[in-house]
């Protein structure tokens, strides 16, 4: 009974002191709402058989198949090209399927495409889009005339008899006009030896039905970028004898292609760490490099367990290649192709090098490469991606050479083998690439291009922290989990790639710590590896592999953007003694929330750091500390690395 009263009177005289504290603490202006952030985020559902609630998929999932085998020919004369797509589709659904969905994404060039209209600015170049011979169902030896509905860039098909589990193949034949500079993506230029052709999107792609929301239908408007099924693609590319055509993959029939020489150089590349020179800038005007001097080649790739495929093709290329180290002994094949215009020591000559560098970074950090080979190609695309091919600028140097190249190859993590839907969450692959991408900057032949400060990640060249704040601040700015057809051209980059970017980091080196979030990142890619996955599920992830509720963080960081301003109010010794330590008075003044470390900078020169977890601001807008100190303090700061986006660095310092 006696240890009951004591206990009761501990406890009042403790909320006495409290009251006290809040009291004086009333007096500080603060936006914070603890119970606003701190409230529990809304899952879109709970847990199910096929996304689990740990952010795994569940022992249901499911996912359809599709596998192409494509002939197509380039007419580099008439800048067109034709072909066959063959679909196997896959239906491992539980649903009958009564219709089909086809992306017809070149039609996004057309006059009257809806791409047309988002922007208010209207293209001057266009083109006739997809123009579709036929579309028949396949089945044995039977062709069957299918019938089809086109709607801006997307086709459906409807079936006479639904399908329920099982195959249904397709033939399509089709042709269209391969735009040029406008083409964005996919185009054509002209170097002083020849046009180089930028082939993507160039084949009729299945749309993805997912047990998320049905058919993946949404529109190709050129902001939004791709959403596709897995599967083999088995392609042949048909081109003038003098033509090379760089695809990823497996080239099926080198010594049709290739000379004996180009042949025995490459695999001399397969085991060199050096780049190797396959065809020479002396070669490209040489006949002796091709195998033919006249007609026509046949190129035939084919790259398995693929979301898509694009290519490069030139009688301009320069060729070179080097071996990549991956992950259990395996290896890959860096190659580059580039006119002679971006020839240089300080330009394309590191391409390889370049991509080779960061492939075997990405590989031993997080998820080891897939394909044999990996290629650069140099053209006017400027930063475009597909698996085991990146378009990238021909007139790059340098640091922006490896800055491009590293984050274009990154994009073979993020969406190519974690297949999350570009269309509508932009920043699960250009967030979380070049978040990757700032650690593959640092390894990079000993940080050479260190830190990564280019248009993607901290564009201003100073601290990401500091220069993440305009755009947070910014009353116009859209969130993170916008739509990214609907986020304007002002606000991509900061918004789709640096503000999620940052994030990670933060969520890495100052909320969770480097080892639990590597840990859980980890299993999130190897989980989802091939497979699809929706934000629930990286949220959820990154919550049960580190053990830790972040929904406060993925709220204010993700789903609004709320600002930080955490504010030294007074820093005293108590009693006057600094024996007795330093009392602090510390508010968090906006709605974010975070955790901080707080720096004393003793009169000695020495320093000592005390590490405040975020759950100093679960119930308090206002808090109270006594730092221990053995000696006399000079100052204090809350921060001292200034890492994270604090609006008013101005308050977090304190002289004593």
């Amino acid at each position: 009974m006696k240890k009951f009263i004591g206990t009761s009177l501990l406890l009042l005289s403790a909320a006495f002191a409290q009251a006290q504290r809040s009291n004086h603490n009333d007096t500080i202006t603060t936006n914070y709402q603890p119970s606003v952030l701190f409230s529990p985020l809304p899952y879109t559902e709970k847990g199910n058989e096929f996304h689990s609630a740990n952010g795994e998929p569940g022992p249901k999932y499911w996912q359809n198949r599709v596998d192409y085998k494509l002939a197509v020919k380039l007419d580099t004369a008439a800048k067109t090209l034709s072909g066959t797509a063959d679909i196997t589709y896959t239906n491992n659904s539980l649903d009958a399927l009564q219709y089909l969905w086809l992306q017809l994404d070149q039609n996004t060039y057309k006059k009257d495409a809806r791409s047309n209209f988002v922007t208010g600015m209207q293209a001057n170049e266009h083109t006739n889009g997809y123009e579709i011979e036929s579309v028949e169902i396949v089945t044995g030896n039977v062709r069957t005339k299918a019938t089809y509905k086109i709607t801006d860039t997307r086709m459906q098909v409807r079936l006479a008899k639904s399908l329920g589990k099982g195959v249904i193949k397709l033939s399509i034949r089709y042709h269209y006009s391969i735009p040029g500079s406008f083409g964005g993506r996919t185009d054509y230029v002209d170097t002083k030896n020849g046009k180089i052709f930028e082939i993507a999107q160039f084949f009729p792609r299945m749309c993805v039905y997912d047990d998320s929301r049905g058919w993946a239908t949404a529109p190709f408007l050129g902001s939004g970028e791709f959403y596709c099924e897995y599967g083999d693609i088995d392609y042949s590319v048909t081109v003038p004898w003098d033509v090379l055509v760089a695809g990823p993959g497996d080239l099926l029939n080198p010594k049709e292609v290739l000379t004996a020489k180009q042949i025995a150089r490459l695999a001399a590349a397969r085991n060199s760490d050096k780049t190797v020179m396959i065809r020479s800038a002396a070669e490209i005007n040489d006949i002796s490099s091709r195998p033919v001097n006249k007609g026509t080649l046949t190129w035939h790739y084919k790259m398995m367990n693929t979301r898509d495929v694009a290519f490069g093709a030139s009688r301009a290329f320069i060729w070179d290649a080097a071996r990549v180290n991956l992950p259990g002994g395996k290896k890959s094949l860096s190659m580059s192709v580039y006119p002679v215009e971006s020839q240089g020591k300080d330009a394309w000559d590191r391409s390889t090098e370049y991509l080779k560098g960061a492939i075997e970074h990405f590989s031993e950090k997080w998820y080891p490469y897939p394909y044999p080979t990996a290629i650069n190609e140099a053209g006017i695309a400027a930063g475009m991606e597909y698996p085991g091919i990146l378009f990238d600028g021909m007139n790059d140097k340098a640091g922006e050479l490896f800055f491009v190249t590293a984050h274009e190859i990154g994009h073979n993590w993020f969406p190519m083998i974690v297949g999350s839907d570009e269309r509508r969450f932009a920043w699960m692959d250009e967030g979380f690439n070049t978040f990757i991408d700032v650690y593959a900057s640092d390894a990079f032949n000993k940080g050479e291009y260190a830190p990564k400060r280019d248009g993607e990640y901290a564009p201003g060249g100073g601290n990401p922290a500091d220069e993440i704040i305009a755009h947070i601040v910014d009353p116009n700015a859209p969130t993170i989990m916008t739509q990214p057809d609907a986020i304007s051209e002002k606000y991509r980059h900061p918004l789709t790639y640096f503000k999620p970017a940052f994030g990670l980091i933060l969520l890495r080196e100052q909320i969770l710590g480097k080892d639990r979030f590597d840990y859980a990142f980890r299993n999130y890619i190897s989980k989802w590896a091939y497979k699809h996955p929706q934000p629930d599920d990286f949220f959820r992830a990154m919550e049960n592999g580190a053990g830790e509720d972040l929904g406060w963080f993925w709220r204010g960081w993700f789903y609004n953007n709320y600002k930080l301003d955490i504010a030294l109010i007074d820093a005293k010794y108590v009693d006057k003694d600094h024996s007795k330590g330093v009392r602090l008075t510390i508010a968090n003044k906006e709605m974010m929330a975070m955790p901080f470390t707080v720096e004393a900078k003793l009169k000695d020169g020495s320093k000592q750091r005390t590490y405040f977890p975020v759950e100093t601001w679960l119930q308090n807008k206002v808090t109270t500390f006594i730092l221990p100190t053995t000696g006399d303090v000079e100052s204090v700061t809350i921060d001292p690395d200034n890492a994270l986006p604090d609006v008013n660095r101005k308050n977090n310092v304190r002289k004593l």
